[in-house]
């Protein structure tokens, strides 16, 4: 995949992202062309489908390697890849540029280490669902505008329903409490994820920043996981699954990602992520035998329903902001 290049930017900008106000924290393509929000749409949809289909499989590993174990060979795997592709030229990078990389290295590492932890613990829509908390909260603290409220609000009953939904149609035993604390916990490190992600993209051009920030993650996630992923190493069918969970949720999803932080308000990244819950929900359905029930199904299409909302508001407001 080709990912377009990041808008030539002034020594200060940089600096500049820090402040989730203060700028279109999604910057354009050189040469001052309006970025568009439908393009966004289109690569965060693939990048959720991707990441959700990657996490059912990974549970597959889950026996064998335990969660952290997987999540090493997940984000080792997918910066191998990254760094042979890209072949970042890391020589010339400034002290902005690591710092920003590696906090965004740092929140991929959080993000996926608890957030499997929890996959552990919980059905795949209730993870998500109790995951998204954290870009949604983002969303709301970041929304200056009463339109863009309500549509997080929307998104926030359709999540919500959605968990309320799973809790009840997943066997009558509730949820395990460690295991929402620790999706809590990633949902944390989400909202960070989409903070830092903005930052290096701007900081940093092309896919460099995402292969040098998933080897960063991998690093921090090495003393907790490295004795759990050694079970797979050398066994063929492990390291094929670890290889393809590598592929369809750290490569194709963090790089689609990465473009669509290019394209779009840091709010709308966030209510736009709502799809994941959807998405998590069909790759259970499909890959895990976790159904879902009619009201979970409507939690869905209320969920999509915001998402596409705040896309069409967010073409009303990018015109104006393309002219300053």
């Amino acid at each position: 995949m080709t990912t377009s290049a990041p808008p030539a930017a002034s020594p200060q900008s940089p600096n500049s992202v820090a402040s989730a106000r203060s700028i279109p924290a999604a910057s354009g393509p050189a040469g001052g062309a309006r970025p568009r929000p439908e393009t966004a749409v289109l690569l965060v949809l693939g990048s959720c489908t991707s990441f959700q289909f990657g996490a059912a499989l990974a549970t597959r590993l889950f026996p064998v390697t335990g969660a952290v174990g997987a999540t090493l060979l997940r984000l080792g795997l997918g910066a191998i890849v990254l760094l042979a592709i890209s072949r970042p030229n890391v020589r010339g990078w400034t002290r902005v540029q690591w710092r920003s990389v590696i906090l965004y290295g740092v929140s991929l590492a959080g993000m996926n280490g608890f957030y499997y932890a929890a996959l552990a613990r919980l059905p795949l829509s209730a993870a998500v669902t109790f995951q998204f908390l954290g870009p949604l909260a983002l969303s709301a603290a970041l929304s200056r505008r009463w339109r863009d409220g309500g549509w997080i609000v929307l998104a926030l009953l359709g999540v919500l329903t959605l968990g309320l939904a799973d809790r009840h149609g997943g066997g009558g035993g509730g949820l395990d409490p460690i295991g929402v604390a620790l999706a809590l916990v990633s949902a944390a490190f989400w909202a960070l994820y989409i903070l830092a992600g903005s930052r290096a993209s701007a900081a940093v051009p092309g896919r460099s920043a995402v292969a040098v920030g998933m080897t960063a993650g991998a690093l921090v996630l090495l003393p907790f996981g490295a004795m759990g992923a050694g079970h797979a190493v050398g066994r063929p069918g492990p390291m094929l699954l670890a290889f393809g969970v590598a592929m369809l949720a750290s490569v194709v999803p963090y790089t689609l990602e990465f473009a669509a932080m290019r394209r779009a308000p840091r709010r709308v990244f966030g209510v736009l992520l709502s799809l994941d819950p959807a998405l998590a929900t069909l790759a259970g359905w499909l890959l895990l035998g976790q159904h879902s029930s009619p009201v979970a199904i409507a939690a869905v299409a209320v969920v999509i329903a915001a998402s596409v909302g705040s896309t069409l508001t967010a073409r009303e407001t990018r015109t104006p902001a393309a002219s300053a």
